[in-house]
């Protein structure tokens, strides 16, 4: 009954979101509405409103829509956990968390919504929390967050500090007054817009796992895969990106900041791509896609293209929820395995499942005709962030350039390794982990039950057709109406001005060389990778043990904490405190008291003794003295 509540509560919020997206983002009925006067203490006055802007009405649709999609899917796939209402409670829990975080009308609110999603991560990914790896996993990414956290709540003190306000629009109307002014920070004269928009953006490289902070993103798998659909592809892990677009009337005075935000957003999608390539997991391929995709999104943004970074968060949902769900249709009927050197020859096995997949990976890859325009959800919003990296004309948009067009190939190779390795080829499930053991059979292997299968289909169509409705809306000729303030600029800006045919053909190329590589080693040659792997080149093992950013981590880090922990506790705590204390001082007074215990027997001719004892004790003093003086 729990779940029914839950799914028919999330699906009526989907339909009212719609009807929001409408009004708002199509006829242009923002609004902000205040309900009560929050915290007020001093200039510190804080409301609790709602905003509902374009960038809201977006988030809405996007936030709504996959959680009541992966809320029925839930229904089928958690059907004999035991812990199934505390998994459908979390669930809600996650959604309410993120509705707050993108209806936010300060950065204090936006906080709220902001912790609530972090510590719906943890309890979704420990949601199993009998299995070690799952506990380890869950600590992972809270302290990971709470690194990006740390400079995300600076930056928030930094913003009150500077501008006396958390409000948005007070805050973004002071911005442009700010550029190019200083403060005193960490005992330097800082500009005052680059630090605090360097601060807001730590906090969006931990939500959203960038390059440094992303180490919690792949381990997160170990959660149910509703949980990776919802959290950590399509809603929670955009908020990072959905913040600095929010944001982006201060950033635009931070160019800085917007170059940094490039670094990163570019580094991150070529080295997330780089680690994907020889992953075996089906979804931690699917992971690190999405941190290479989150990647593109801040380097769209970085170059003022913050209409595209948000159409990319809007089309990524539908394509990443679908690869997510399926690949969770293809372990439920693999019963519970993860390995894709255990499948193969899926596709007479479960059918539907092999076309979902396959829609999936068409909208990622971005397949699509650039001189026509046609083409899936991906091809519209991962090839308008390529374009606009080019159009920025400045290094650092040549730098994203380069790298997100490298790692559209990279992108093109895993998706298509993932695919061919799952449904195609020699059926593995009877060879064991290393061809040898016993696995399940073919015959074994069926499709999933509706509740799972709906919301594939329904995902499904926003990956083939999303893009195409919505491009002239976030990108296109209408983009300016659309946005209306919501974003600072609507598609970029730079120094070129035309986008030569070789750029708009770039991608494309990329893709298919991708798949002609998959296709090679894995269909025609499916020996081949076998005996790279049993080579162990440098390259290969430094990427198959992903760039050792866990390894160097565990050294810089971990190990230190760890000696360090260890040391407090065996010679801070253990000798130091307990042995002054409980083991030395008090228990020398209880060994005392014991002692002293033992004298109060209760027998009459004892005390009588004790007496004559003390009696002849001070005879003996006074005869040996003289007596009294």
């Amino acid at each position: 009954m729990c779940e029914l509540v839950t799914t028919a509560g999330l699906f009526v919020s989907a339909a009212l979101s719609v009807v929001a997206f409408y009004e708002v983002a199509i006829l242009g009925h923002s609004q902000v509405i205040v309900l009560w006067q929050w915290i007020a203490s001093g200039d510190f006055d804080v409301h609790w409103a709602i905003r509902v802007d374009t960038l809201t009405a977006v988030m809405l649709v996007v936030v709504t829509g996959v959680s009541s999609l992966v809320h029925l899917y839930s229904i089928g796939y958690m059907h004999d956990d035991p812990g199934r209402p505390r998994f459908f409670s979390y669930l809600s829990f996650f959604t309410f968390a993120m509705l707050m975080l993108v209806t936010a009308n300060n950065f204090l609110q936006m906080f709220f919504g902001w912790e609530g999603v972090g510590l719906a991560s943890y309890l979704l990914i420990g949601f199993w929390y009998k299995k070690p790896s799952a506990n380890e996993a869950a600590l992972k990414a809270f302290v990971v967050n709470r690194v990006g956290d740390f400079g995300f709540a600076l930056g928030i003190f930094g913003i009150f500090y500077v501008f006396k306000t958390l409000n948005f629009d007070a805050g973004f109307a002071a911005a442009p007054a700010m550029a190019g002014k200083t403060f005193l920070f960490a005992g330097q004269n800082v500009d005052i817009l680059t630090t605090l928009c360097l601060l807001l953006f730590v906090g969006a490289m931990g939500k959203s796992a960038q390059l440094g902070l992303h180490t919690w993103l792949p381990d997160a798998m170990e959660g149910p895969t509703p949980v990776s659909a919802l959290i950590h592809a399509a809603t929670m892990v955009t908020a990072g990106v959905f913040m600095v677009c929010r944001c982006s009337p201060m950033f635009e005075h931070a160019p800085v900041a917007l170059e940094f935000v490039t670094f990163i957003g570019a580094s991150t999608a070529f080295f997330a791509a780089t680690v994907g390539l020889f992953q075996n997991d089906i979804k931690r391929v699917i992971a690190y896609s999405t941190c290479s995709q989150l990647g593109y999104m801040f380097a769209a943004a970085g170059v003022s293209a913050y209409g595209a970074a948000m159409f990319h968060l809007f089309t990524h949902a539908f394509f990443k929820a679908l690869l997510f769900l399926a690949a969770g249709s293809v372990i439920h009927a693999m019963h519970h395995e993860q390995d894709m050197r255990k499948m193969g020859g899926l596709a007479k096995a479960i059918p539907f499942t092999w076309a979902m997949m396959l829609i999936g990976n068409l909208a990622l890859t971005g397949v699509g005709i650039p001189v026509l325009g046609i083409g899936t959800a991906g091809f519209y919003s991962k090839d308008s962030i390529i374009n606009a990296t080019f159009l920025a004309g400045t290094p650092i948009g040549n730098y994203a350039f380069v790298l997100t067009v490298l790692a559209a190939a990279m992108t093109s190779f895993y998706s298509w390794r993932q695919f061919l390795m799952t449904f195609h080829g020699k059926f593995r499930g009877g060879e064991g982990h290393h061809g040898h053991g016993h696995g399940i059979k073919l015959e074994d292997v069926h499709e999933s039950p509706l509740t799972m299968l709906i919301p594939l289909g329904v995902l499904a169509a926003g990956a083939l057709i999303a893009g195409a409705v919505f491009a002239h809306y976030f990108i296109g000729a209408d983009s300016t109406g659309f946005w209306r303030g919501a974003v600072a600029v609507a598609y970029g800006h730079g120094g070129a001005k035309e986008l030569p045919l070789w750029v708009e053909f770039a991608p494309f190329v990329m893709t298919l060389l991708g798949f002609a590589i998959a296709y090679y080693y894995y269909i025609l040659n499916p020996e081949l990778p076998a005996k790279m792997a049993a080579r162990n080149g440098l390259l290969y093992t430094f990427v198959y043990n992903k760039w050792y950013f866990d390894e160097i981590y565990a050294f810089l880090f971990v190990r230190p904490a760890m000696r360090f922990g260890r040391f407090l506790w065996k010679f801070g705590d253990g000798k130091v405190i307990d042995g002054l204390g409980p083991d030395g001082i008090a228990a020398r007074v209880l060994d005392t008291t014991r002692g002293a215990v033992k004298l109060q027997s209760g027998y009459v001719y004892h005390y009588a003794f004790a007496m004559l004892i003390g009696v002849f004790v001070l005879a003996t003093f006074f005869v040996v003295t003289g007596g009294m003086p």
